[in-house]
């Protein structure tokens, strides 16, 4: 920061301390790269709103040269005018520059290597060609992903939540647990499962996996099974929630592996699973011709990951439970996966685990060794679009797409 914009808020810093809204901040200051998610987190760790305050001024001093007028950017979205105008006051008028751009460097594109291919009948009735023996390597159509392991994997279970919460148990969700450690192990990754986490612990988990040294690795991967909401985001939409029944946004989810915040992890994957509900809207769905229909396989003891809410017009049965160097973009290489739509409940079976995990686990357990990420992706959306809870209820997964290439997983020896 200049040295005429540390003094004004030097000079200011009393009526800052006394006035300034911190927690109104932490999103804008975040997107804009004026603070990290780790420095919002201790700011966030002090005890009163003078004592954030305080810090948050102090730590901006030691940002970089656009941090002041960011900062005054940020009051102003939040309506807090009075003290934007007091520090613009201190200041000469500030034009925000961008970056100095930099020559583009355009990769020269080859074209991918022909393989042989084989016929093969499927249950369809059809024919489908799959590759055989598919040339792995890190190249301009596919992402390296021969290391050995090839990455960690976090699973966070929550099952049983705190009564004061009141957010209902998740049945079920250990059979979605045990699915995925066991498919994900088979794709070669380290996997960690931890079980019942409060908000606080999930940020600790979390953060402790963005500190490990990561060079080794091709890959990493945070799957969340919870609860979920909806909250205001400006990347990734929704939040999960620990057992404590306070929730932790995806998009800080996803922050605390992006190559910023964690530099082993430049230019590789990360994939992130999360399934809980976006929202609390049921999808009733749409009348489409028989053909676009295929068998139903949602079942009597079907429940949502949605938080509760009794007093819904079409709420279900009692027993129905709601629930410069080269650089690259921040939120580059990152792949969001969630089990339904922004806004609407995810669908549970307590018997057989979630449709969204059941659906994933064959999908990657049949096509992992032929078929990309995305691809599979998109069948695993056809086939939960099948479902229907109650016979009425219907469920969408989708997914937040920033790869910047194919992807494949390691096949099973």
């Amino acid at each position: 920061m200049e040295e005429r914009h540390r003094k004004i808020l030097q000079r200011n810093r009393s009526n800052l301390v006394k006035d300034l809204d911190p927690s109104s901040l932490y999103d804008g200051l975040i997107e804009n790269g004026v603070f990290t998610q780790d420095m919002v987190d201790e700011i966030k760790s002090c005890a009163t709103r003078r004592e954030q305050a305080r810090k948050l001024v102090v730590d901006l001093e030691t940002r970089g040269s656009r941090a002041f007028p960011l900062f005054l950017q940020c009051l102003q979205e939040t309506g807090q005018h009075s003290l934007a105008e007091l520090l613009r006051n201190g200041a000469p008028a500030i034009q925000l520059q961008p970056a100095t751009p930099t020559q583009a460097v355009r990769p020269v594109l080859q074209p991918l290597p022909v393989c042989k291919c084989v016929t093969v009948w499927s249950p369809e009735g059809e024919y489908r060609l799959r590759p055989q023996g598919r040339t792995r390597r890190d190249s301009i159509q596919s992402y390296k992903m021969d290391a050995s392991p090839c990455g960690h994997c976090l699973i966070i279970n929550n099952v049983e939540f705190d009564p004061q919460s009141e957010l209902s148990n998740r049945r079920g969700s250990n059979i979605d647990c045990d699915k995925l450690e066991s498919r994900f192990k088979a794709l070669n990754f380290i996997v960690d499962v931890k079980t019942n986490l409060k908000q606080r612990q999930i940020k600790h988990e979390l953060s402790a996996l963005s500190k490990k040294d990561h060079s080794q690795y091709d890959c990493c991967v945070v799957i969340m099974l919870s609860h979920g909401t909806e909250v205001s985001h400006n990347r990734f939409p929704g939040a999960v929630y620990g057992v404590d029944g306070q929730h932790v946004p995806v998009q800080y989810i996803t922050n605390y592996l992006n190559g910023q915040h964690c530099p082993s992890l430049q230019g590789k994957p990360k994939l992130f699973f999360i399934q809980a509900c976006g929202g609390g809207e049921k999808d009733t769905g749409f009348e489409v011709s028989p053909d676009e229909v295929e068998p139903s396989i949602g079942g009597a003891d079907d429940q949502t990951d949605a938080i509760p809410t009794s007093s819904s017009s079409d709420s279900l049965s009692t027993s129905d439970e709601l629930d410069a160097r080269p650089t690259l973009p921040t939120p580059s290489d990152i792949l969001v996966s969630y089990s339904t739509f922004p806004g609407y409940v995810s669908w549970r079976d307590t018997q057989s685990g979630s449709w969204y995990v059941e659906t994933l686990y064959r999908i990657l357990d049949e096509n992992a060794s032929t078929d990309d990420l995305v691809t599979m992706l998109m069948m695993v959306n056809h086939e939960v679009s099948q479902n229907s809870a109650k016979g009425l209820y219907k469920q969408m997964p989708g997914s937040f797409n920033f790869l910047r290439k194919l992807l494949y997983f390691q096949s099973q020896a």
